[in-house]
């Protein structure tokens, strides 16, 4: 397991009666999910070497859960099946406003603990991937994540961090989202974010004053990005735009997680060291993880989308 990625694994319940609120939704669509296990899914996708560290209930969505990771090929061997608590399930309907109506019912991925993993082996492991959602909410995952990103820092890891922000999750736990991610960011070698994650995280109004504060206050590589126009690198102190590919897309769902799990698998398959890369090398990996990410966007769900990915899309 060359890369591990922690963190919730879950299922999302996508109401399709388009506008409806999920009071009056009628039909739903089944989609196992979590972003670090979408990410472990994409790098399992590109032929990776990849684990998985979470909790599920013992119930047939943990176990179908299970099932779709080693699909990927994903080792599931820390993926823990809890009989106390129910699978975590997230029920969302897009309205006619473009507002979302959400209703998360958290079960067992708040419950993985510091014991378990403890427990994992990092002999072998080359990279931690932190991608939060979840974990900055209350629970024994917070603590859990704690704990596994001393471990990396004392054992040396590369550390990589996707803050994954949810207003519908956090509400009025903004502040505490932002002060735990910024210990993240202090510690990551990588650090993926989007545009509202870089403005909300700095405090800043614009882009490219958020993209300043980045680098002004953080030691590693960072992306921010940007959708149909790319992605802006962050690296020694300068910023670039590194462009994506033009696709008709289908659905977004994933796409952010396809882009990760590119570039975690390029890091590993050649056993590079961010901090020792220059723009060459991290211009080619961006677009390539740019191309994962924009084919993601050509099918409909991450998962689906992630059985089409395979490392012949990179240069």
């Amino acid at each position: 397991m060359s890369v591990l990625c922690i963190g919730e694994a879950l299922i999302d319940m996508i109401c399709t009666d388009k506008g409806s609120s999920l009071s009056d939704g009628q039909n739903f669509l089944k989609k196992p999910g979590g972003a670090p296990t979408n990410v472990a899914a994409a790098i399992g996708a590109l032929g990776g070497s990849v684990a998985l560290s979470a909790k599920v209930g013992n119930d047939p969505f943990g176990k179908q859960l299970n099932q779709v990771m080693s699909e990927f090929k994903v080792d599931t061997k820390h993926v823990h099946l809890d009989s106390n608590h129910f699978t975590t399930f997230a029920f969302v309907s897009l309205m006619l406003d473009g507002e979302r109506d959400f209703v998360f019912n958290r079960g067992a991925d708040a419950q993985l603990t510091v014991d378990e993993v403890a427990a994992i082996d990092l002999t072998e492991t080359h990279i931690i991937h932190f991608g939060s959602a979840t974990a900055f909410l209350d629970g024994p995952l917070n603590a859990a994540y704690y704990f596994l990103l001393e471990s990396a820092k004392n054992q040396g890891k590369t550390i990589s961090f996707d803050p994954n922000y949810r207003h519908l999750l956090f509400g009025d736990k903004q502040e505490s989202f932002i002060k735990q991610s910024w210990i993240y960011l202090k510690q990551a070698h990588f650090t993926k974010l989007s545009d509202e994650e870089a403005m909300l995280i700095t405090g800043e109004k614009t882009l490219e004053a958020a993209a300043a504060d980045l680098l002004a206050n953080i030691p590693g590589v960072f992306t921010i990005t940007l959708g149909k126009d790319g992605t802006l690198l962050g690296l020694d102190g300068k910023t670039y735009i590194i462009p994506s590919i033009q696709i008709k897309p289908t659905d977004t769902t994933g796409a952010g997680d396809a882009f990760v799990g590119a570039v975690l698998y390029q890091l590993d398959d050649a056993s590079l060291n961010p901090a020792e890369l220059g723009f060459e090398d991290w211009n080619k990996i961006i677009q390539n993880a740019n191309k994962a990410g924009a084919r993601t966007c050509e099918y409909m769900g991450a998962m689906e989308a992630f059985k089409h990915l395979n490392n012949s899309i990179f240069n």
